[in-house]
C-alpha cells in the first residue's frame, strides 16, 4: 500500500483502537484528551513519514507514539492535577496508570468497552450513532457531517451533547453484568443496525463513504461475535443480514454512479463469499429458541441472493414481511410487503394495499405506484413518477426516476 492510501487506512482502523485504551485509562472524563492523543499520532505520522520511509511495523510505530504522548501528558504535573487526577476511575498509584496496555487484549476488550459505553440509552440515537463513527470507526467531522447529510456545527454539538452524557452520567468503559447483559445488548445491535442502514440505504451520493458505513457496521458486529458472552443468535443474524445485504452492492451502481435495481442486477456481481458467509451465521442464529425482527429480515435478505423469479421466493418473502409487521411494524417496511405482495396476488391488490399507506411524501412510495400503474394506466404511473422525481434527495435517485418516466 502506498503511503497516500496508508496513513488514511491506518486512521480509519486504528484511530478507534487507540483512542478506546486511552478513554479507558483516563476516564470519559477527559475523553477529548484521549482523542487530542489520537490525533496527534496520526500528525506525527504525516510529517515524518514522508522524510523518513514508512516504519517496518507502521501500527506498532502508531501505538509506541501514542503511549509516550500519553505518558508526557501524564508526566505534566500540572495537567494532571486539574485535568486527569480528579477524574481517574482507580486508585492505582501514578506509575501504574502511566503504563498504558496497548496488548491485542486490551484493545479488543477496550473496543467492546467502548461500544456498550456510547450505546447507553441516556444518550439519543443519533449520538450513539455520532460517537460511534468518531471514536470507534475513525470518522471526521465532514465525513459524519456528509452521512447524514448535514453540517459540521450540528455534528459538533451532537457529539458535544453525547460527550456530556458519558462524562456526567457516571458512564464506565466496562463489560456489563451477565444479569445486564442482554438489555444492554439491544441498544448496541440497534445502532449497529442503524449504522449499517446509513450505509446501504444513505441518501447520499458518495459511494465510498456508503462502503465504509457498513464495512464497519459489519466489523463491529464480528467483533461480538468474537466475545463470548455477545457471541447470541441475534447478533450472529444481524451479521448474516449485513452479508447478505452487502453480497449486492457492486449490482446496485454501474459505471456511470446511477442505481440499477433488483431485477435488472447481474448476478455474477454478487459477492458469492458474503452469501455464504451470511448462509452461515443465519444457520448459527437459529439455535435456539430467539426470534428477532433481524431473524426475519435476515430470511428476507436471503431469498433476494436467490435471483430466480419463482412463486415459492415471493410467498416466502410476504409471509416474512407479514410475521415481521405483526412483531414490529413500519411503514417502510409495509411498503416493501406490497411490491411481493404484488409479485404474488398481482398488481390491483398490491396498489390498493399500498394506496392505503398514504405515505405521500416519501419518494419510495410513489415510485412503486408508478411501477404497479405501469402496466395498466400510463397516466397514473407517470403521475406519480413525476411526485417520486419532485420529492428525491439526490442525483442518483433522480435519473432513475427519470429513466423510468422516459420509458412509460
Amino acid at each position: 500500500m502506498q503511503q497516500q492510501e496508508l496513513i488514511p487506512h491506518l486512521f480509519r482502523t486504528e484511530f478507534g483502537r487507540i483512542t478506546a485504551v486511552l478513554c479507558k485509562s483516563f476516564g470519559f472524563q477527559n475523553i477529548t484528551i484521549a482523542e487530542d492523543i489520537t490525533s496527534e499520532t496520526f500528525l506525527t505520522a504525516l510529517n515524518i513519514w514522508p522524510y523518513k520511509g514508512i516504519p517496518d511495523n507502521p501500527q506498532a510505530w502508531l501505538y509506541t507514539v501514542a503511549k509516550n504522548k500519553a505518558k508526557n501528558i501524564l508526566a505534566r504535573q500540572q495537567i494532571f492535577n486539574e485535568k486527569i487526577s480528579p477524574a481517574l476511575q482507580t486508585e492505582q498509584p501514578v506509575q501504574e496508570v502511566m503504563e498504558i496496555d496497548l496488548t491485542d487484549r486490551n484493545i479488543t476488550d477496550s473496543q467492546l468497552q467502548m461500544l456498550f459505553a456510547v450505546c447507553n440509552p441516556s444518550i439519543p440515537p443519533e449520538g450513539q450513532i455520532g460517537l460511534a463513527l468518531r471514536i470507534l470507526c475513525g470518522f471526521g467531522i465532514d465525513e459524519i457531517a456528509h452521512a447524514f447529510l448535514t453540517n459540521k456545527e450540528t455534528i459538533n454539538k451532537r457529539l458535544f451533547r453525547a460527550k456530556e452524557k458519558l462524562r456526567t452520567g457516571g458512564v464506565k468503559m466496562e463489560f456489563p453484568a451477565k444479569n445486564e447483559l442482554n438489555s444492554r445488548l439491544q441498544p448496541v445491535l440497534t445502532t449497529l443496525y442503524l449504522l449499517f442502514n446509513e450505509g446501504y440505504y444513505s441518501e447520499t451520493d458518495n459511494e465510498i463513504l456508503r462502503k465504509d458505513l457498513c464495512d464497519e457496521a459489519m466489523r463491529l458486529v464480528k467483533m461480538l461475535i468474537s466475545y463470548p458472552l455477545t457471541n447470541k443468535p441475534e447478533v450472529n443474524v444481524l451479521f448474516a443480514l449485513m452479508c447478505f445485504q452487502a453480497s449486492r452492492f457492486k449490482a446496485r451502481i454501474d459505471k456511470n454512479g446511477e442505481v440499477i435495481l433488483y431485477d435488472d442486477q447481474d448476478e455474477n456481481l454478487w459477492d458469492k463469499q458474503l452469501i455464504q458467509n451470511g448462509a452461515l451465521y443465519l444457520d448459527k442464529a437459529s439455535q435456539g429458541d430467539s426470534l428477532s425482527k433481524y431473524h426475519i429480515e435476515a430470511g428476507i435478505a436471503y431469498w433476494h441472493t436467490i435471483k430466480t423469479d419463482t412463486i415459492e421466493k415471493w410467498e416466502n418473502i410476504l409471509h416474512l414481511y407479514n410475521h415481521l409487521l405483526a412483531i414490529e411494524y413500519s411503514p417502510i417496511a409495509a411498503l416493501n410487503r406490497t411490491y411481493a405482495l404484488a409479485k404474488v396476488n398481482g398488481n390491483a391488490v398490491a396498489i390498493a394495499e399500498a394506496e392505503k399507506l398514504g405515505l405521500v411524501n416519501n419518494h419510495f412510495y410513489h415510485t412503486l405506484l408508478g411501477e404497479l400503474y405501469k402496466g395498466t394506466d400510463a397516466l397514473k404511473a407517470k403521475d406519480h413518477l413525476l411526485q417520486a422525481l419532485r420529492l428525491a434527495k439526490t442525483d442518483r435517485d433522480r435519473k432513475t426516476i427519470y429513466a423510468k418516466i422516459e420509458a412509460l
